[in-house]
């Protein structure tokens, strides 16, 4: 992926969504009306971290490239260079995937 002209606000990150699986595991073909949202996805930009009280700015605990899986319907989807993207504040992410 070329470097993403894109940098959120405070605590969000944009995240590329995995695509779903098109196959069960009996072998059934899904059409794209059947399959279910993504809920996992890599990231690929982060903000500078929410604002604190003190001036300070929070840290993020994700990184670029970082894999994680978020709520079904969080966040907002957006489409740069034809692909698309989600962006979620860090308390939309359920967990990290190690």
């Amino acid at each position: 992926m070329a470097k993403l002209n894109l940098r959120p606000l405070d605590d969000r990150v944009v995240v590329q969504p995995v695509e779903a699986e098109t196959t069960t595991a009996g072998g059934i073909v899904l059409p794209d009306s059947a399959k279910e949202k993504p809920q996992r996805g890599t990231i690929v930009a982060v903000g500078p971290g929410k604002l604190l009280d003190n001036g300070n700015r929070g840290e993020l605990s994700v990184a670029v490239g970082d894999t994680v899986i978020y709520g079904k319907y969080g966040g907002s989807d957006i489409e740069v260079d034809g692909q698309e993207m989600k962006i979620l504040r860090e308390s939309d992410i359920l967990a990290k995937v190690l």
